[in-house]
């Protein structure tokens, strides 16, 4: 890992503070002769929001989502589980998707959100989703980093790799489980913190600047109660966070006051059907002062309906005339690709594909 600049003084700090000071010692991950926090709060003149606010729409993801948060209007991912429900998404004119833990484990391994999936099983889903549409920016799940700060820079630099745009990382034990279940337990605030901490200083290590963005989450609302929540997440940010997410907001007054406490920081919030938060349409997450909408299982939950009905009625009938509903094969890779594929290999000079 290449040395990372800390950003936790600003220059004014910097330039108030004398070799021997006792507040100036090199951080592990840190450059040498780098500042220690002074104030306590991570500065990064280069990712101001400001730097943000103007100019066209960046190639770039991590870019394109940090315009996105700088600029007027709620930033709305519906959540992916495969490339046929990322294909959906993006045919339906999403600009943002989200790369669900719960639905990742499910659609990979067949399994439930309790911690079963590892990092490979993420940034390999990553690698698939991003590459569809390189510009759509992705916020991928991290569960809880997936060890202690080493692992969690490791993630984060695979996860940049893979063309994430942005990763959320909580403060459950490491056996997790899906935020909208019952039985959670939490870390300290101290561990949470080094956990963000090590995300930011991973980030800040990329070579040549990245522009990643760093999503902390709480899960402590349902353990410890919300102005425990509210304080991790103050924390969070005041080391380095772009955005926070208290998982299971379970009202409208607790929304709007949760995003009052932590101004001007963005604040993502997860709808899930069924779940701890009220199904809050987009519209209504946006006048609560949400910046980021969130839905974890909505392609995942579809699926196992779509998916449910279609066996049930094979197994019954002995065809699959009915659940087809008129869509041929070269229907369906339509919305998988087909054309793009197809004129690229032209385009080419190739011939394989001059007839489909």
């Amino acid at each position: 890992m290449s040395p990372s600049i800390d950003y936790f003084s600003k220059l004014s700090s910097m330039s108030s503070l004398t070799s021997d000071d006792p507040l100036r010692s090199p951080s592990p991950l840190s450059s040498s002769g780098s500042v220690s926090p002074v104030d306590g709060v991570y500065y990064n003149p280069r990712l101001d929001p400001t730097n943000y606010l103007e100019g066209p729409l960046s190639p770039n993801p991590a870019t394109r989502l940090r315009q996105m948060l700088a600029r007027p209007g709620i930033v709305v991912a519906p959540g992916i589980c495969d490339g046929i429900s990322a294909r959906c998404a993006l045919e339906a004119g999403f600009t943002c998707l989200y790369q669900s833990g719960a639905a990742t484990t499910a659609s990979r391994l067949g399994q439930p959100d309790l911690a079963i999936a590892t990092l490979n099983d993420f940034v390999g889903a990553a690698q698939m989703v991003c590459s569809l549409d390189p510009t759509v920016p992705v916020i991928a799940d991290a569960d809880t980093g997936f060890g202690g700060p080493a692992m969690i820079a490791r993630t984060v630099t695979q996860y940049a790799r893979s063309g994430v745009a942005a990763l959320h990382i909580e403060d459950q034990v490491q056996t997790k489980r899906c935020g909208h279940l019952l039985g959670k337990q939490v870390v300290s605030r101290e561990e949470f913190l080094t956990r963000v901490r090590a995300a930011v200083l991973a980030r800040d290590s990329i070579p040549g600047g990245s522009d990643f963005v760093i999503i902390a989450r709480t899960d402590s609302a349902q353990v410890l109660g919300m102005d425990e929540a509210v304080l991790r997440l103050k924390m969070a940010a005041d080391i380095g966070a772009d955005v926070c997410f208290i998982e299971g907001v379970r009202t409208k007054e607790l929304l709007e006051s949760t995003v009052a406490a932590l101004a001007p920081k963005p604040v993502l919030v997860n709808v899930i059907s069924g779940g701890l938060t009220p199904s809050f349409t987009t519209h209504e997450a946006e006048a609560m002062g949400a910046k980021i909408i969130i839905f974890s299982l909505v392609s995942s939950v579809a699926m196992v309906h779509a998916c449910r009905a279609a066996m049930q009625l094979l197994k019954k009938t002995g065809t699959d005339f009915a659940s087809a509903q008129g869509m041929d094969p070269k229907s369906f890779f339509e919305v998988m690709g087909l054309n793009n594929v197809v004129t690229f290999d032209a385009m080419a000079g190739g011939t394989a594909f001059s007839t489909i």
